[in-house]
């Protein structure tokens, strides 16, 4: 009678050790997905703020075709982008389209001195710090999750249930080694 308790006793220590797990794992992919998605709105007001960028570039330096066009594909990228590793080739993409055109504007001291283009580029400034804090987030968030899914014994629950591991939001090389300027002067 005494084993019977005992094996009872291990079996609901057992089953409690399962639940709390699983619910550790959905609470980790739950906080994984909204770090995503604030990545996404991020991202999304990026995109929503280069068209603006380029009209008012584009009233000064309207000659700096190639230019245009390839902020406006890597807004349309960036758009498309589904994966953290298609948003993150798009980010990339498009952090050096914004580049190109702040060089651009550098060239015309009047757009400089336009108070839409400021207005413009510190809604840049502040998207960007928005996007690097929150990429800073969900990436912290994904490494505590797939260390959970990775780390024994929580795989015996993550495998069975379907948790897998979830892709982190990386800076491409290029973009790292070069951060975006923007000169408020």
């Amino acid at each position: 009678m005494l084993a019977v308790w005992i094996a009872l006793g291990v079996l609901v220590v057992l089953l409690l050790w399962v639940v709390l797990a699983y619910n550790a794992l959905v609470r980790l992919r739950n906080e994984a997905e909204q770090g995503w998605a604030n990545i996404e709105v991020q991202l999304k007001r990026r995109a929503d703020l280069i068209p603006n960028l380029v009209e008012t570039v584009k009233g000064y330096a309207a000659h700096e075709r190639e230019t245009f066009d390839q902020v406006t594909r890597a807004r349309v990228a960036l758009q498309q982008a589904q994966t953290p590793g298609e948003a993150s080739a798009a980010n990339a993409q498009a952090q050096q389209g914004v580049n190109r055109l702040i060089a651009v504007a550098e060239a015309y001291p009047e757009l400089r001195a336009s108070e839409n283009f400021l207005e413009l580029q510190e809604e840049l400034t502040d998207t960007e710090d928005k996007i690097a804090a929150a990429r800073r987030y969900y990436n912290a968030t994904v490494l505590h999750f797939n260390t959970k899914v990775q780390s024994f014994p929580t795989l015996l629950v993550a495998r069975p249930a379907g948790f897998g591991e979830r892709e982190l939001f990386e800076l491409d090389d290029a973009a790292a080694a070069q951060p975006v300027q923007v000169s408020l002067k």
